[in-house]
């Protein structure tokens, strides 16, 4: 059965995932975006301005809609911003779907959101809870962390073990992370848009490492010769701030550190993805950390035709 599917940010990360996925499915999808001449590489794609401070165009640019997947939120709260902000956008992105019509939402989250009082996992479970308030059924996608295409996390890993001498680990680099395909991740946000599901679903790899064990594997499959150390917290911090000044991003926020070191980067329930990070990292060797990826370029708006 073919769908018509509205994808916020289909030109981003996560959402030129999903929506490449379903339109590998057979599937209609529109990009709902707020830079709608950014080019997403997905030319059969509509494109709707995703304009939260206008409840007409949101009316708009979902009517006709069977399904929404939301992939909105935000990383660093740029330009004055705040997680509470999203948290509200969310809602008015939900609620405008009910009006529209919209028979269910597929939105994705965070794994463990609501397990911490850190503010980036407090708002993405407020934000849970505003799409369940619409009144549309919906489904809660929570990835842990995400590889591949480019990732913010595991590519950037590599790239500094591939340009500095030493990588700092933070503290005893025990604390736990399963990392999931993005195109695993995206195969199960589209099987969720199929079916009647109203569940919370996990969205991680088959497998789990400590902290530590990731980085020398990633060093070992790329052929870094950088040397992997502990160090405190807080000048492993220093270090990443330092780097984040000089690339004009943010390598890594006190927040996200948090979050990895409290284990909040992997959960209790069954794998949902089957691509093994550590032969993807055989396969991609060449690639992968080959370029750093910049969160915060990816949040420019574009000028390009799309």
């Amino acid at each position: 059965m073919s769908l018509n599917v509205a994808v916020t940010g289909a030109n981003g990360y996560t959402g030129r995932f999903v929506a490449g996925e379903l339109l590998r499915q057979g599937h209609a999808v529109r990009n709902l975006t707020a830079h709608p001449n950014r080019p997403s590489g997905l030319p059969r794609m509509s494109v709707h301005p995703l304009d939260f401070a206008d409840a007409g165009s949101l009316d708009k640019a979902l009517a006709g809609a069977d399904a929404l997947v939301n992939t909105y939120w935000v990383r660093l709260p740029p330009d004055g911003h705040t997680y509470d902000e999203a948290v509200r956008n969310t809602e008015r992105l939900a609620t405008a779907a009910r009006r529209a019509g919209v028979r269910r939402i597929v939105h994705v989250s965070v794994a463990r959101a609501g397990d911490s009082e850190l503010p980036y996992y407090r708002g993405k479970a407020r934000a849970e809870d505003a799409v369940r308030a619409s009144g549309v059924p919906a489904a809660i996608v929570r990835p842990a962390v995400l590889f591949g295409g480019g990732d913010v996390l595991i590519n950037n890993i590599a790239w500094v073990l591939r340009h500095l001498p030493v990588f700092g680990v933070p503290g005893d680099g025990r604390y736990p992370v399963q990392p999931v395909h993005v195109e695993d991740h995206a195969a199960l946000i589209a099987g969720l848009v199929v079916s009647d599901d109203v569940g919370i679903h996990d969205s991680l790899g088959p497998e789990r490492y400590t902290f530590e064990e990731l980085v020398r594997m990633v060093r070992w499959g790329i052929g870094s010769h950088a040397l992997v150390l502990r160090m405190p917290p807080l000048l492993a911090q220093l270090g990443a701030s330092g780097m984040g000044l000089l690339l004009r991003d943010a390598l890594m926020t006190p927040s996200e550190l948090d979050a990895l070191m409290d284990g909040l980067l992997a959960t209790d329930a069954a794998p949902t993805g089957t691509t093994s990070l550590a032969q993807w990292l055989r396969s991609e060797r060449g690639e992968v950390g080959r370029h750093y990826a910049s969160d915060a370029k990816r949040h420019v708006p574009s000028t390009a035709a799309s």
